[in-house]
């Protein structure tokens, strides 16, 4: 018997967890680290149970009832087909699971499970769909460095590119330039060090910058007027005739609402909900067609 739905939006930054009854009535929030698939399996598997007992705890449980649990995950890394077949597999006992995208749960939260469009910017960055007719589509979401267009770890290797020109002496240097050199160590030795040590996260660490300095400084302008064009670019190849409601998703979403192009920007609409509504919606909608 399913007692709890669980939903969860796990990335490459934070972890977010949303606690309901059976009926789908949220109980408790809570919180926790990256759970992103990339950071490997049991580290997923341990900062999403952390956070799902936090959730527990905030409503008097002290212990997690898996075995009356039913839990949905948005999770980043799910694209890699072996990752998240070794997630299900690591399953600690909840007594139903269902596993997809963190761009698909953010479609289903920001349209309430109805025909949409939505680009989550965020750590990394992906375009999803749901057209009239029930089919997904699925847009970017390769992956950083070689894909997530428009993301805080896609403008935080530009940024980086650009102070790495100006320790050169290959171009000038404004406060931006001086905040990220300063953020990285100060000097050319110290910013090799921290390059060394850079992850997906930590590249976009560097967004705040860019969007701090967008209004003052030209290269900090032109990364955020490129990240507007890509996630156009997204939203159109997603949905060539326009016709959809199109929700800019994530931490940087409305961020860079002041950078699409306008008629890009004509087509927005306010998100209904977050991921980790969504992968309540997702967990309710497999629990519903397993048991027809």
């Amino acid at each position: 018997m399913i007692d709890y739905l669980i939903g969860v939006d796990g990335g490459g930054t934070g972890t977010r967890v949303r606690l309901a009854g059976p009926d789908g009535a949220e109980l408790a929030q809570a919180s926790g680290g990256p759970s992103a698939l990339a950071r490997g399996i049991d580290n997923a598997w341990t900062t999403v149970d952390g956070a799902v007992r936090d959730a527990f705890a905030n409503i008097g449980i002290t212990a997690v009832p898996r075995a009356s649990c039913a839990i949905g995950l948005g999770l980043a890394g799910v694209h890699n087909k072996d990752w998240a077949a070794a997630f299900i597999a690591a399953n600690p006992g909840y007594a139903a699971l269902a596993l997809d995208t963190d761009g698909f749960t953010t479609l289903m939260g920001a349209h309430g499970g109805k025909p949409g469009v939505i680009v989550a910017i965020g750590t990394g960055s992906v375009g999803e769909a749901m057209l009239a007719d029930g089919t997904k589509v699925e847009v970017g979401g390769w992956g950083f460095p070689a894909g997530d267009e428009a993301s805080g770890a896609w403008m935080g290797l530009r940024a980086l590119n650009h102070i790495e020109h100006v320790l050169d002496g290959r171009a000038e240097g404004r406060a931006f330039a001086r905040e990220v050199i300063d953020f990285c160590g100060g000097s050319r030795d110290a910013v090799q060090v921290w390059l060394g040590k850079a992850t997906q996260t930590t590249y976009a660490s560097l967004a705040r910058f860019v969007v701090a300095h967008g209004d003052t400084d030209p290269v900090a302008r032109a990364i955020l007027e490129h990240a507007g064009r890509e996630a156009a670019a997204i939203a159109d190849a997603l949905d060539r005739s326009h016709t959809l409601p199109l929700a800019l998703c994530g931490g940087l979403g409305d961020v860079l609402r002041a950078w699409l192009p306008a008629e890009t920007l004509a087509r927005c609409v306010p998100a209904q909900g977050d991921s980790a509504a969504g992968a309540l919606r997702m967990i309710r909608r497999h629990l519903i067609r397993t048991q027809q």
